[in-house]
């Protein structure tokens, strides 16, 4: 977890805050894609998952202005991560009137996350990361000119090679390789910048 940032003491005061609805949006526009991805993989269906994920920032906003680090090593993450768990926990090992028939499977798959006892922190770690690379992708891709986003795509997401992203844009293999640098560059910066902010 250690690679996680953790989300500023800052923006945790003003989300505490019901009447600062723009931090509210921040935090849940971070958060709510996490929560929700990593039910997805617990075995959740979409409408389970996104009532896990609707449970948990309704928990997190009912108990944030009470919260309290401990110490230093009390990190915010750690208490999402755990309401997260019990929340899944709970939609998965619901009692039997409210679980629907068919056989899932969710009653063993929670059964086996209890008894393994994890995975989960590093599930939300894994999706934290790609939630904040996706927003900064958003940002990144609106500020770029065109050509130097295709030669970065190209490339990174699609798996061209240097010379085929140049033949395919008409361009050097020097410009394709300056853009893509340019570009990772800008998301790294990116990323650092909204971790800063969460």
């Amino acid at each position: 977890m250690e690679d996680v940032p953790d989300t500023r003491d800052s923006l945790l005061m003003r989300v505490a805050n019901p009447s600062d609805q723009c931090a509210w949006e921040q935090f849940a526009q971070i958060y709510r894609p996490v929560v929700y991805n990593v039910a997805r993989m617990r075995g959740l269906q979409d409408a389970d998952a996104q009532d896990v994920a609707q449970q948990v920032l309704v928990a997190v906003a009912r108990t944030l202005p009470t919260w309290k680090r401990r110490d230093e090593s009390t990190l915010f993450r750690h208490w999402l991560c755990r309401i997260a768990r019990n929340t899944t926990i709970n939609m998965l090992t619901r009692q039997p009137q409210d679980r629907g028939v068919g056989g899932s499977g969710g009653q063993a798959k929670a059964e086996a996350e209890q008894r393994a006892g994890g995975g989960l922190d590093s599930q939300i770690e894994r999706e934290y990361r790609r939630q904040m690379f996706r927003q900064a992708a958003e940002i990144v891709r609106s500020r770029a000119d065109t050509a130097t986003w295709q030669a970065f795509a190209l490339t990174m997401i699609d798996g061209l090679t240097i010379a085929e992203a140049a033949g395919q844009l008409n361009r050097s293999e020097a410009v394709i390789y300056a853009a893509r640098s340019r570009i990772m560059r800008r998301l790294k910066d990116t990323v650092k910048e909204l971790e800063e902010e969460s």
